[in-house]
């Protein structure tokens, strides 16, 4: 009885070793055929278990695992095997199932390696708390977590946010050309990441949307294009953790061909959430693909962002959009005007023009109540002064009194600093360079004196705010990046105060 149990170890001993071999012999080809960081991600963890009849079984740590092996390497997975084993060759898959998901230890399945290629598997994308990515099956049996098809990713884009319904100007000429080729060449162009930023309402959404629905429509289901609000991309990790499956949320999302995340300044703060965006970032970009993001400020200007990711974000192409000029702010009116088949006089455009300059959803919904006053009370023809009436609640609504201390608030918003510090006697540099600029727009944005100036200001006396305010405009004369701080700013106060 002791030989035999000897002889049966010896046996399973010489197994091993068979398989381990195959398999570093299969390592070998695989690895001089697919660049390093898919091979170390995916093939890496792989543990041979067992040969016997030209069939390998290799064991992967989960079911996603084997059906991403299926759906990305079967060619080349099926060639090495036959080989280095011979025609006829072939795997099989042991999978573990998770032990956070089961009563059970090391409990596993076997599935064999398909005899053809994968074809399309339907994904769902609704009622799972996982927006686009998880399909329903994959919550209800934890046991399911199948590999997604390209074209079954859910892109969450609106398709009325084309590149014919955004409006070109001064305000946006360098993004909306750049995003115009990014659409043509998703990838594999110098902007990336392409980081888009601006005040609320100048567009953003929809220009990188615009990029997104561009691809999908010239290049149909050859990029899968993803869509995703920070908050979104938020409450999805937080809910893979809960249900330890946070492997499988960073695995589809590296799988994103066009990842667009706008608002990113809300993972101000959230260091696990940029820690996993960071991970998502550098495997995206070492594959070529494309990273669009959107923020209300430039990437250096966001606070509580770690510098890793904010260097990234500085890789690529930064544009900014700007407050509309008159002529785009008309041409916006005008085209949305007659996308609704109803002719306004031109007097009526340039009240509009002249009166909503913060934002362009302004603009638009000036234009909407007209069209449903129109509408509504059967007026084929409304002139000028009935426009006046009708808006006029809309445009006491835009006008807010710019005080000092909202130019305090603002000025210190962007710098990212307490309000608090202006106030105080400190000589830090960052705090002295945020309240000369207050100081300075307090005296050209507002009618205040000098000496008003100087009380808001822990009591300071007119001598220091002239001192700040020449300061500044010294510096404006001298260096072309203060100037765009300060346009920056005051255009953030000027849209605070419409």
């Amino acid at each position: 009885m002791v030989e035999t149990k000897k002889s049966h170890t010896e046996k399973l001993s010489s197994e091993t070793r068979n398989a381990q071999s195959v398999w570093a012999e299969c390592l070998e080809i695989i690895r001089d055929n697919i660049n390093y960081q898919k091979y170390n991600s995916w093939f890496q963890p792989i543990k041979p278990v067992h040969l016997e009849d030209k069939i390998l079984t290799i064991q992967v740590p989960s079911q996603f695992w084997y059906e991403w092996l299926e759906e990305h390497y079967y060619n080349i997975m099926r060639s090495t095997i036959c080989k280095v084993l011979g025609e006829g060759a072939r795997f099989e898959y042991s999978i573990v199932l998770e032990k956070a998901e089961q009563e059970q230890n090391d409990l596993s399945v076997r599935l064999p390696q398909r005899s053809t290629p994968p074809g399309n598997t339907s994904v769902s994308s609704q009622g799972n708390g996982y927006g686009s990515l998880y399909p329903t099956e994959a919550i209800e049996n934890p046991f399911i977590i199948p590999g997604i098809q390209k074209s079954k990713i859910e892109s969450n884009l609106n398709e009325n946010y084309v590149f014919s319904q955004f409006i070109e100007g001064d305000c946006n000429r360098l993004a909306r050309s750049a995003a115009i080729a990014i659409a043509e060449n998703p990838g594999k162009n110098s902007f990336n990441p392409f980081f888009v930023y601006g005040g609320v309402g100048l567009g953003k959404t929809h220009l990188v949307q615009s990029i997104g629905n561009k691809i999908r429509q010239d290049f149909g289901d050859q990029y899968s294009v993803l869509y995703i609000s920070s908050d979104q991309f938020t409450n999805e990790f937080v809910h893979a953790i809960r249900n330890n499956r946070a492997r499988e949320f960073s695995m589809l999302y590296r799988s994103i061909d066009v990842l667009i995340v706008d608002d990113i300044q809300f993972f101000s703060g959230k260091e696990k959430t940029q820690e996993e965006f960071f991970h998502i970032f550098n495997a995206l970009h070492q594959e070529g693909k494309q990273i669009i993001l959107t923020s209300d400020r430039a990437p250096k200007d966001v606070p509580d962002i770690e510098e890793r990711l904010i260097s990234r974000f500085n890789w690529g192409l930064s544009a900014d959009l700007q407050m509309p000029d008159y002529e785009t702010r008309y041409a916006i009116l005008e085209k949305k005007s007659l996308e609704n088949g109803i002719e306004f006089d031109a007097k009526i455009f340039e009240f509009i023009a002249h009166n909503f300059k913060s934002s362009i959803r302004d603009l638009q919904g000036a234009i909407i109540k007209l069209l449903a006053t129109a509408s509504l009370q059967k007026i084929d023809n409304i002139d000028l002064p009935m426009a006046k009436r009708i808006l006029k609640d809309l445009i006491k609504e835009t006008k807010k009194h710019i005080s000092i201390e909202n130019i305090q608030r603002l000025v210190c918003d962007y710098f990212g600093i307490d309000p608090n510090k202006v106030r105080e006697k400190t000589r830090k540099q960052e705090i002295v360079e945020a309240r000369q600029i207050a100081m300075y727009l307090s005296k050209t944005m507002t009618k205040s004196s000098l000496k008003t100036i100087g009380l808001h200001f822990g009591g300071r006396d007119h001598s220091t705010v002239i001192h700040a305010i020449s300061s500044v405009e010294d510096r404006l004369t001298t260096s072309p990046k203060f100037q765009q701080v300060l346009k920056d700013i005051q255009q953030r106060i000027e849209l605070a105060s419409m």
